[in-house]
């Protein structure tokens, strides 16, 4: 979780996303357990177009010329059809998918998304994280969030309802303007935010047990002698983040036995483990290194690589006896040989910006590197980092990865985070040519957060989508076979566009292990 696009994100202030188009791929029916399946590594290599294209404009209201105030008068409402909009919803949770366009010329710029949460309760609506103000004229709904600032300057957002095509959907038109001028304008469309059309809470997956975390917003796990280590980022002053430790003795009854907060560094992103340490991902202090030769009690040792000036460190993995992290100074080697003393190696920086995660098999390192894209190391010679490979496409950002061996042939399953993002398969066994040879995508606005595989099955926490199984025993088609919708809109703290299923482990001791931005630790097992 940490996907930003500059433009939209200083307009809106809130968490904007590329909209994708889906690929041909989808769920599908489970292949016949009983022929299994062995690749022969043939393939159709697929032609790698991105995640989106224009969509045409989304509603048939338009903008006043030169309208700068961010308020009714803003909207050309005369070709909407308001009255369709008795039937258009009122509460719950939606993604609008939003076309940007040229303020002046109306020329198609990008495509967005953004998430708008109706409380049922009849609190105060939100458009990602700013809160809105409701004003009607008839069926007509207007939301907007005005700011002022100590220079006098001002800041609105305005967002205005058409009309409902199919209840509760609706269409409508957004507008950004600062100090009086008209600087942004969409065009959306709206989904409700529920569980996907047919399905049921779970098929092929059952719940074990549930446990809350009750400090900041729950990211990831991790999970060694006989304890679930679960970190947790902020995303509200009034409930900053840590380190919660269960004892999982009883599968069925975990016990907290510990929390860990460290005040003014609270943004705990990822977690891994290693013998008798335990590393954590710090946005202020880099790795925090913690003793858990008793896994009841960690106790922090001091923070990695050390000094007295701030790094950003977002994930951590650890592959024999290298732990490598992501940071806003490249990925970061450590020699962990002796886990509770690391050595620092190098860093992995070819380019400005902070990777998001990492994937390692040896000496090979796989770097998702955001707005950059997914690339190959060499990692065998620490002085001597080198770029074997990239795979690119337009306005992407890659977020995480797995690696696996198939027909003698090494894939890559890469996840991107945002709209239109999804699962693709890629043949990397040449870094050098690259070949996309298989794609899985759930729905559009929603993409995946974090991804393992074991064996022939891709486990993915899959955001509002909850948890999603793979058969990958042919990798060209990634097949469902069972679910978990860990997402349930009565949940408390939902309403963000990063919300859901963010961690998973599958250990190795007959569970899945799953991160739930609101609900907690959810232990799995599959039927």
């Amino acid at each position: 979780m940490n996907w930003t696009l500059p433009r939209r994100t200083i307009l809106l202030a809130s968490a904007l996303t590329l909209l994708g188009c889906p690929p041909s791929s989808g769920p599908t029916d489970p292949p016949d357990a009983s022929t299994p399946y062995e690749w022969d590594g043939s393939y159709v290599p697929l032609e790698e177009t991105g995640n989106w294209s224009d969509p045409g404009r989304l509603s048939p209201c338009s903008f006043v010329p030169g309208n700068g105030t961010c308020d009714l008068s803003t909207f050309d409402l005369s070709a909407c059809n308001t009255d369709s909009l008795v039937n258009a919803g009122i509460g719950g949770q939606y993604m609008l998918t939003a076309r940007d366009e040229d303020p002046a010329s109306g020329g198609y710029l990008s495509a967005t998304g953004m998430q708008f949460n109706f409380p049922n309760d009849g609190g105060t609506p939100n458009l990602g994280s700013l809160h809105m103000t409701e004003q009607r004229e008839g069926n007509v709904r207007l939301y907007t969030n005005h700011t002022a600032f100590a220079d006098g300057g001002t800041r609105r957002s305005a967002l205005v309802t058409c009309e409902s095509p199919q209840a509760p959907e609706f269409t409508g038109c957004y507008a950004f303007c600062r100090n009086g001028k008209l600087l942004a304008t969409s065009t959306f469309k709206s989904d409700r935010v529920a569980w996907r059309a047919g399905e049921s809470e779970a098929s092929g997956l059952e719940l074990v047990s549930e446990s809350y975390v009750d400090i900041g917003y729950p990211s990831d796990i991790y999970v060694t002698k006989g304890h679930a280590y679960v970190v947790s980022v902020t995303m509200v002053a009034s409930k900053p983040g840590g380190l919660t430790v269960f004892d999982m003795s009883n599968k069925a009854a975990p016990v907290k036995v510990k929390t860990v907060q460290i005040a003014g560094d609270s943004y705990w992103n990822g977690v891994w483990a290693k013998g008798d340490a335990l590393y954590v991902a710090s946005s202020t202090k880099g790795v925090l290194l913690f003793d858990i030769s008793d896994p009841a009690d960690p106790k922090l040792i001091r923070n990695l690589p050390g000094g007295s000036s701030a790094i950003n460190v977002h994930t951590v993995f650890v592959e024999g006896n290298r732990l490598y992290a992501t940071s806003n100074s490249g990925v970061l080697l450590f020699d962990v040989t002796r886990p509770l003393e690391p050595v620092e190696l190098n860093r992995y920086a070819p380019y400005p910006g902070q990777p998001h995660d990492m994937f390692a098999v040896g000496d090979q390192l796989y770097v998702n590197y955001g707005f950059r894209g997914y690339m190959v190391v060499d990692a065998s010679n620490p002085n001597d980092l080198r770029t074997l490979g990239t795979f690119t496409y337009p306005l992407q950002y890659s977020h995480h990865n797995a690696v696996g061996t198939f027909a003698g042939r090494t894939l890559a399953f890469e996840g991107g985070e945002g709209p239109g993002e999804h699962l693709r398969v890629l043949d990397i066994t040449d870094p050098a040519n690259i070949v996309k040879i298989g794609a899985f995508q759930l729905r559009a606005p929603i993409s995946i957060h974090n991804i393992l595989l074991v064996g022939r099955k891709l486990y993915v926490a899959w955001y509002q989508d909850g948890v999603r199984v793979l058969d990958v025993s042919n990798p060209t088609q990634p097949t469902q076979v069972a679910y978990y919708n860990t997402w349930r809109e009565s949940d408390p703290g939902r309403g963000l566009y990063f919300d859901g299923a963010m961690g998973i482990r599958v250990p190795g001791d007959g569970y899945i292990y799953v991160v739930d931005t609101s609900r907690g630790l959810l232990l799995l097992r599959e039927q």
